[in-house]
């Protein structure tokens, strides 16, 4: 009688266990397309921050390349979209990372024209200080835009640098290791675009996805 109750409730946990697992998996079915068309949707809302779409006309999320370079930060790979307008090239789209934050690293995209000009700049993850730092953000401050439309003319132009140490940024009020990073990493993305521009572009593409910030 023992025997069979034991075996009689193995059989419906057992039971219960296939139910549920069935269900987690058509769940997981069911939601995974959603769930990457919300994440295409946020890429490309972000590559449109950076660089106007009329630019060009092809798919920069699957036009790309993985590389690892220490002027893009010393962590993992970045992520270089590549924007082509008549199969001609355009701009690079640069993801780079500076550990010198305040609070630590600071993520990064940058828009680079084919003339060396920055198209766009957009901070994509940060943890600086609410009300000091977190003016990288773009919701925040528009200090995030005064990098359009300037270039880097060498390693050693001093106007990349806050106005503290001499340069042409405004640092802000009780925070200018935030600034001073950012400015940092996004010359040194503008010279990195600048010296392997026809490198990225003749490079064979990648698979992306995985390694978006």
């Amino acid at each position: 009688m023992i025997v069979s109750s034991m075996a009689k409730n193995g059989a419906i946990l057992t039971a219960f266990a296939l139910v549920t697992t069935g269900l987690v998996a058509t769940i997981d079915a069911l939601t995974a397309d959603k769930i990457a068309e919300q994440e295409q949707l946020y890429l490309t809302s972000q590559l449109h921050e950076v660089l106007d779409p009329n630019t060009y006309d092809n798919d920069l999320s699957k036009d790309c390349i993985v590389i690892k370079d220490e002027r893009l930060g010393p962590y993992n790979s970045q992520v270089i979209y590549r924007a082509r307008k008549n199969n001609q090239p355009v701009a690079l789209v640069v993801r780079h990372v500076t550990p010198n934050g305040y609070s630590g690293d600071i993520k990064l995209l940058t828009a680079i024209l084919r003339d060396g000009t920055v198209a766009g700049v957009r901070t994509t993850k940060h943890e600086e200080t609410p009300g000091l730092g977190d003016k990288i953000e773009i919701k925040k401050s528009s200090w995030i835009t005064t990098f359009k439309g300037l270039t880097v003319h060498s390693e050693d132009d001093n106007r990349w640098a806050v106005k503290k140490d001499g340069g042409q940024f405004d640092q802000f009020t009780g925070a200018t290791i935030t600034p001073r990073a950012v400015v940092n990493s996004v010359k040194n993305a503008v010279l990195f675009a600048q010296n392997e521009f026809d490198t990225i572009f003749t490079a064979p593409s990648s698979q992306c996805e995985e390694v978006t910030q």
